[in-house]
Parts: structure tokens; sequence; C-alpha cells
């Protein structure tokens, strides 16, 4: 008897699996926000050079004596606002001025101290390290440490999982998260700062990646892409609590301390948190697995005999190797197509999520709307990928998402400031529809893999995805290439053009709809075949059979 027997017996999702997830969805809220801390936490205020002996400068103009100083130290860039990385070079000796004050023919030389708007931000780990001009790529690289950080935390967390079990792994996701989140508060140069956001990263993927797996292995098949929907559509609250704190608050070290705290909370919850029976059987601990069945059985009124826990396997999962995923030319070409199309939903999500900056309008409801426009994303797929399929799905969504990117070269360098809006409105469409894309291409990949090479397939996959984390801050600063205003559309249009890419390759990628997953190398091998066509309508019509009168 498998193990997955068991839920018909107990209840698939009943009141026992909602109670758990509704423990469960508070660490899984919590580690939204750390995944985007750096939006407010490496934020980049307007900024200038430091007038030479002003102690008290401030970027906002004090006083028509004020204005004359700025005119007269610094300099004015192409688009006619304050140089942010030069001052005039004025010495002693009589100089000429123009009706502006500007100084006539006088050289400029790079400053070393400078003063910040604080229309957006009040202080950020930026203004505080002067993180900006020669220094401003270390903003890219934090974020990109700390997605080298998940990376790292993906292969490390799965192990522990394994071996220690999901609920001592879940408890040490929560107190790492918490202990380093404390820690980045405190931070007091650059080198600290990635240091410990690399180590905030690893605790945050394990944290969410544990709360995942411990709750999906709570709820029976049928229910498990509803199980899944509920984790997506609460994500996206704990972005709304982190905008309202960082909003309130706007300085770095308590938006910080703000988003730490309630890991306390979850350490409380996690008392009440059951360990998996599944891993508990598959380790041998038959006794403390029976135990909680009959707990879940009691608590949804269901009556489970001893006889049928008796009874039931675990099957072990094969472990294959990283390479039999390139073992023959049509596995190779799927995999590469899943492993680009991971990297850029992943490249084209963080990206935009984490580079509010560079859209028009205001800072703190552009990213509002990064995170209201996930509630839609996640609800997307569920309203598609059993009606029209998984891989037409995943093309209108990478390819929705590319056009509205692509489109905005058109309305950045044609359309002017009154069709600014408009462009951050394509944008946002393009961050729905990726969120819908990550979704998607994640049901795709584990449908198409063979359950021999399954695990390594979708382990591989997380990786490239991590990969497209890494490299979107990079991308987010080509927009400094040409400039503030058409420079806006470049990262848009390179998020915009992989997605296309991604979209045609997809057409490449055979259906998964209606059809039995591949079990071995050969099955993945003749996926597409006429045979396996065949035996696959006679699986699933067998299997619809025997499942109309076990739903719930």
């Amino acid at each position: 008897m498998k193990f997955d027997d068991i839920f018909k017996e107990i209840g698939e999702f009943g009141p026992y699996q909602r109670r758990n997830y509704g423990l469960l969805i508070v660490g899984w809220m919590l580690t939204g926000p750390t995944m985007v801390l750096s939006v407010f936490v490496l934020g980049l205020p307007n900024h200038r050079c430091q007038i030479p002996g002003l102690t008290n400068d401030t970027y906002a103009i004090q006083g028509p004596q004020h204005a004359d100083l700025i005119n007269k130290y610094i300099p004015l860039d192409k688009d006619g606002e304050y140089d942010q990385c030069s001052i005039y070079e004025i010495n002693q000796s009589p100089m000429e001025f123009d009706n502006s004050s500007q100084p006539i023919n006088a050289s400029t030389i790079k400053c070393s101290s400078w003063v910040y708007s604080k229309d957006i931000f009040h202080d950020t780990f930026v203004t505080k390290e002067n993180l900006v001009c020669d220094d401003k790529y270390k903003i890219s690289l934090a974020k990109t440490i700390f997605f080298a950080g998940v990376l790292t935390g993906s292969f490390m967390f799965g192990m522990i999982s394994d071996v220690f079990g999901r609920r001592k792994t879940l408890l040490i996701g929560i107190l790492a998260e918490l202990v380093t989140s404390l820690a980045l508060a405190f931070s007091y140069n650059f080198v600290m700062f990635v240091l410990i956001r690399f180590c905030t990263g690893a605790a945050c993927v394990g944290l969410f990646m544990t709360t995942y797996v411990l709750g999906m292995e709570w709820v029976g098949p049928s229910a498990r892409k509803y199980a899944s929907l509920i984790f997506g559509f609460f994500g996206p609250l704990g972005g709304l609590y982190f905008i309202c704190v960082s909003y309130v608050v706007r300085d770095w070290f308590w938006i910080i301390i703000a988003m730490a705290l309630p890991f306390a909370i979850n350490i409380i919850l996690w008392c009440f948190i059951p360990e998996s029976p599944r891993w508990l059987f598959s380790t041998g601990r038959t006794k403390e697995a029976v135990r909680l069945i009959e707990k879940a059985a009691k608590y949804n009124k269901r009556e489970i005999s001893s006889k049928i826990l008796e009874e039931v396997t675990i099957e072990k999962k094969e472990t294959g190797k990283i390479w039999l995923l390139f073992s023959h030319r049509r596995l190779g070409i799927r995999t590469i197509i899943i492993f680009y199309n991971w990297m850029v939903a992943s490249m084209v999500v963080y990206g935009l999520s984490l580079n509010t900056g560079i859209l028009y309008g205001d800072y703190y409801i552009n990213f509002l709307l990064v995170v209201l426009v996930e509630f839609p994303g996640n609800v997307l797929p569920l309203l598609s990928v059993d009606r029209i399929g998984r891989k037409k799905s995943h093309f209108i969504y990478m390819a929705a998402g590319g056009t509205a990117c692509l489109s905005t070269i058109f309305t950045v360098n044609f359309g002017g400031k009154d069709l600014q809006p408009l462009t951050t409105a394509l944008a946002m469409v393009g961050k729905m529809f990726a969120t819908a894309a990550f979704a998607t291409i994640y049901i795709l990949s584990a449908e198409l893999f063979p359950t021999s090479i399954r695990n390594a397939g979708m382990g591989s996959s997380s990786c490239w995805a991590r990969v497209g984390g890494m490299i979107s801050p990079f991308i987010a600063d080509t927009a400094d290439l040409v400039g503030k205003t058409s420079g806006t559309a470049i990262p848009l249009v390179i998020f915009g053009g992989a997605c296309l890419i991604a979209a045609g390759l997809t057409l490449i990628l055979p259906e998964t709809l209606h059809k039995m997953l591949p079990e071995t190398i050969e099955d993945g091998k003749n996926y597409t075949t006429k045979e396996y066509e065949e035996r696959s309508k006679q699986c699933m019509s067998g299997f619809e059979q025997e499942t109309e009168s076990t739903q719930f």
C-alpha cells in the first residue's frame, strides 16, 4: 500500500492539515520580505557632492545663499540635474561665473563626500557607507551575493532536511533567519553586510523550502495543486507588511529589525507543527508516524485501521545522475530549454521586484504594485494549466510578459513624460505574467523529467533560477549606460527579449496534460512517439476510473 493511500482514509486536506498550513504560512510569508529586503535597505536616493567646508550642507535647498553655493560648486549633468559624482575645483584665484552662478571653464574633480535626498528614504545602508559613484556597483554585488547564499542554502538545507527531518530543519531555518537578520542590522561595513546577507539568503531558502515540503507532505495528491495555491496566495502578504513598515519607518536599521522580530513568533508556532509522517516512515520511525496519522484522523473525525498502517510502504526515490539529463539529444534539448526558462522567469520576477527605482512614479506605490500583481500572477496558472495545457499556458505567459516589457521601448523613447505611467503599467504586466510563467514552468518541467532523474532535473532547474536572480541586478544597472530617460527602457527590453526567446523555445517542448509521467530514460526519449501516446491514453483513462470515487 502506497503512503498516499492513507490520505483517502484520513482526508486529503482536512481540518488537521489546514491547521498545520495556518501555522506554516506565517513563516512562509516572512521569507518574502527577506528576499526583497534590498529594495529599501539598499535604496539609492538622489544625491550630490557635499559643498566643501559646509558641514550643515543638505540636499534640499535651504535658501538663496545655499542655492548660489550649490550652483557655484556642483556641475549639471546632461539631463540638467545635479551631477552626482563631480564637483567644480574652485580655488582662491579670481573666476568668472555665468548668470546661473555656474563657473566658466572650471575643471571638475571627483568628490569623496555626499549629501542625500530625504524625500524617499531617511537613511539606507547605501547612505551610511556612501555606496555611490565608483562604489555604486557594490549595491548590485550585494544583491548577487544574497542570491549566491540562496543557491548554497538550496543544497545545504535539502540534505539537512533528509537527514534530520523536516521539523528540525524548519527550526534551524527559523533560528538562522532570526539571528542573521538581527546581526544584519548591526553591520558596520560593506564586507560584514554582504557576508551576513549571504547567510540570510541560505537561511531564507532553507525556511521556505522546508515549509513547502512539510506542508505538501501532509496533503493528499488530489489536493496538492490547491494547497500549493494557498502558499502562492499568502506569499505576497509578507510583501505588503514589508512595504507598510518601510513606508512608515524609512530607516534601514529599523526596517531590518521589524522584519527580523516576527521570526521569534514563528519559533512559538513551530512548537505546534508536527513532523512529516512520510519522512518518519521512510527513516523507519514507524511508531511515531502511526501516532501522528492516528492523531490527524481523530482531528479530522475519520477512522483508520492499524492494519492499513502496517501495510504502508514508502517508495524509494531513484537518485539519478545529473549528466543523464543529457544522455540523449531529445532529453538534452528539453533540459536546456527548461533551464533557460527557469533562469529567465526568475530573472524577470526578481529583476522587477528588486529594482523598483528604475521605474517612473512614486517609489513606494511602484513596489506596492509589484507585490499586488503577484496575486493574479499566482492564480492564472490554476485557471489555465488544466484547460489549455501546461505548454500553451507557459508560452502565453512568457510571450505576453515579454511583449509588455519590450513595448516600453516605444513609450520611453517616443511617448515622453505623458506616457511614463504606461511604461510602469507595462512593467507590472510583465511582472504578473513572469510570476505566472514561474509557477507554470515548475509544473511543466516536473512532468517532463523522467522519474529516475526528476530530482536531479528539478534541483538543477532551481539552480538556474538562482543564477537568474544573481544576474538581474546587473541587468537593471544597464539603465545607467544611457541615462535617466531613455535608459529606463534598456533593462525592460532585455527582460522582454529574454522572455520572447523563452516563449519561442517553449514551443519545442511537448505537452504534458493528460499524459502519464515518464518513468525511465527510455520513456523520456519516446515521450513524443505514437506508442507512448497510446500507453498514456490507456493509463490515464484507467486512472480516472479508479479515482472517480475517491475525490473529496
